[in-house]
């Protein structure tokens, strides 16, 4: 693990400011130009930084949510992903036009698509629909102007995009899934099971399994999909193939909850996840980390690290098993206020205090691997 803290204090602003850096193949960092950067640059003033409320990234695209509802896009546009009526690649943060006088409350990007979640609980969607992940089943194979999920009809609180589908949670608890995404890796690890409707459909469906609990957040990753309960219950589902799920299976086609002693007999309070790894932090503030650890993604060292290794390496050995690295906390990250899941790294933001002098907290950034994936 890498410990970033920030520089000295004469190069940290004096006034909230907007940082970029790093894969910038599309222009999805908003700085006006195609070239990876490897040092933090400052963003253009397109909004006032103390207003941003979300920051959130796709495959090749960027959005940022203000405080006033307004949605800032950027990046790749191949597939019309940026809602802004063309197909153009756009180097610099663009206000959504279309959506003025449409207040957005949080938006998931997807690997070619997004989807946007307005205030008033309304689900609208755009870019590529190959796989119906669009959530509307007879519309075009894209949409490069953000059209609302119709067959959504109960307000939505929470929106989640994986690589091929996603996810809401209703106000009353239900999740929905939509997108083929999951539907290859679960009929090659189920044979000739048939797999539940809700990974099969292009429309939003219900997923089964849940009906005794009452969801109040969804995420997804590459393959698999996880919902956090208001009783700090975690279920997940889809793919196993790096142990993202916790579990012995390689693939699972419904719900399965993963028991509370993996997190020390505490409730989930928040959840989050890259392609094939999770981060929970539970009530006493412990971050839980689990799944694929190729990149160092967890933030710890793990018994059978190599064994990604031998998959490769092994065309004998059996490619859906999965790493069976349980939940492990991490102490340098207990009380973090702030984390985020890349792909295949990690941001969290943690309070460090002077425990002798007792004097004025700072905000320290641990980062953990942000190697880029090749």
């Amino acid at each position: 693990m890498e410990r970033e803290p920030c520089a000295a204090s004469e190069a940290v602003p004096t006034a909230p400011a907007l940082f970029a850096w790093g894969a910038n193949s599309y222009g999805q960092l908003g700085l006006g130009h195609k070239e990876d950067v490897l040092l933090p640059q400052q963003l253009n003033d397109f909004c006032k930084p103390e207003c941003v409320r979300r920051i959130t990234g796709g495959g090749g695209h960027s959005a940022i949510v203000t405080d006033g509802g307004g949605l800032f896009v950027c990046g790749l546009n191949k597939d019309g992903q940026l809602g802004l009526g063309h197909t153009e690649d756009v180097l610099y943060f663009t206000l959504c036009k279309s959506l003025l006088g449409c207040p957005i409350q949080q938006v998931a990007c997807g690997w070619d698509f997004t989807i946007i979640l307005t205030e008033n609980g309304q689900v609208l969607s755009c870019g590529s629909n190959s796989f119906g992940q669009l959530g509307v089943p007879h519309g075009p194979r894209r949409c490069v102007v953000p059209q609302a999920i119709e067959l959504l009809r109960e307000k939505v609180v929470c929106v989640a995009a994986g690589l091929r589908h996603a996810l809401a949670a209703t106000v009353s608890g239900i999740v929905f899934q939509w997108g083929t995404g999951l539907a290859s890796s679960g009929r090659r690890s189920s044979l000739r099971q048939t797999l539940p409707l809700f990974l099969t459909a292009k429309e939003p469906s219900r997923v089964t399994g849940l009906e005794n609990s009452k969801a109040i957040c969804v995420l997804a990753g590459s393959d698999h999909s996880a919902s956090l309960t208001d009783a700090g219950e975690l279920y997940v589902w889809g793919s196993n193939k790096h142990g993202q799920l916790a579990a012995q299976a390689a693939f699972l086609p419904v719900p399965q909850k993963i028991e509370a002693h993996c997190f020390q007999n505490e409730k989930v309070t928040a959840i989050w996840s890259g392609w094939t790894h999770l981060v929970a932090q539970t009530e006493t503030g412990k971050v839980f980390t689990w799944g694929r650890a190729d990149y160092g993604q967890l933030g710890r060292k793990l018994e059978f690290h190599d064994s990604w290794k031998l998959e490769k390496q092994d065309s004998s050995f059996p490619c859906s098993r999965p790493q069976n690295s349980p939940p492990s906390s991490l102490h340098c990250l207990t009380g973090a206020t702030e984390v985020s899941c890349g792909s295949e790294h990690n941001l969290a933001v943690i309070v460090v205090g002077d425990r002798k002098k007792r004097e004025g907290d700072s905000e320290e950034w641990i980062i953990l691997k942000t190697k880029h994936r090749k």
